[in-house]
């Protein structure tokens, strides 16, 4: 797995958007057990917290012990650092698994043998994700203009699994049929630049040409938002699946 994170850890738990509520009760309509989860490639925490009321016990990885310094802290949420193809808990422990937009740095062969052996007999599975999101005709244009175009060769080929809505994934579990859900935010222009600056290819850009490639976009960015905020919205990706 890839630490594409670590150096922008802060503001990847200021900026990173969270997950509705009702994308986490829908994939809690399908778990019948409510003793432990696991939340792997856990970022700040975002997805455990949010699991936290529904379970006994929540445990969340994370190759990062930036982004860990920067979780959230809740009475049963536990933190450590493990990768996800060696996640170190007991077998058949686990009502629960989720990985959330971070599966495709995964290899999947040895992730999902230890999906298999932690989840219990009637466990549940879940992949959540997001694409790239939409703020309007005008703002669209240069966005993708910034995605596409500037910083095209600097994503990581594993991001085209995003880009085809983790669709393309291997999935080897009995899936159930996911609900469609989208998430919508009010941000003003310094929100939007603080998200950007998140972006993965943002970093390698920089590691490369010793500029921010936000930076070539930004005053347009700032023209078209102006002083308020705007709508965005950002398409969810959902898989979900029990144990075979």
């Amino acid at each position: 797995m890839k630490d594409n994170f670590s150096a922008q850890a802060n503001d990847y738990a200021r900026f990173r958007p969270h997950y509705p509520a009702e994308m986490i009760q829908y994939i809690m309509s399908n778990v019948s057990q409510h003793q432990n989860a696991l939340d792997v490639a856990t970022g700040n925490g975002q997805v455990a917290a949010a699991l936290s009321p529904y379970f006994k016990e929540v445990y969340a990885v994370d190759i990062s012990e930036q982004q860990l310094a920067n979780a959230t802290q809740l009475y049963n949420v536990h933190y450590k650092m493990a990768s996800a193809e060696d996640l170190g808990f007991k077998d058949n422990t686990f009502d629960l698994i989720t990985v959330a937009q971070a599966i495709h740095w995964f290899d999947f062969n040895a992730f999902y043998k230890e999906v298999n052996r932690l989840l219990n007999s009637n466990g549940v599975f879940a992949v959540l994700g997001y694409g790239l999101f939409s703020a309007g005709f005008k703002a669209d244009k240069v966005l993708y203009h910034l995605y596409r175009e500037i910083l095209g060769t600097y994503w990581d080929e594993e991001r085209r699994y995003l880009d085809e809505n983790y669709s393309t994934i291997p999935f080897p579990f009995a899936e159930i049929v996911s609900q469609k859900f989208e998430n919508r935010f009010s941000w003003n222009v310094e929100q939007l630049l603080g998200y950007l600056n998140t972006w993965s290819a943002v970093q390698h850009y920089i590691n490369k040409n010793g500029i921010n490639p936000v930076d070539l976009v930004k005053t347009e960015l700032q023209t078209i938002w102006g002083r308020g905020e705007k709508e965005v919205v950002f398409p969810l990706l959902l898989r979900v699946g029990r144990k075979v």
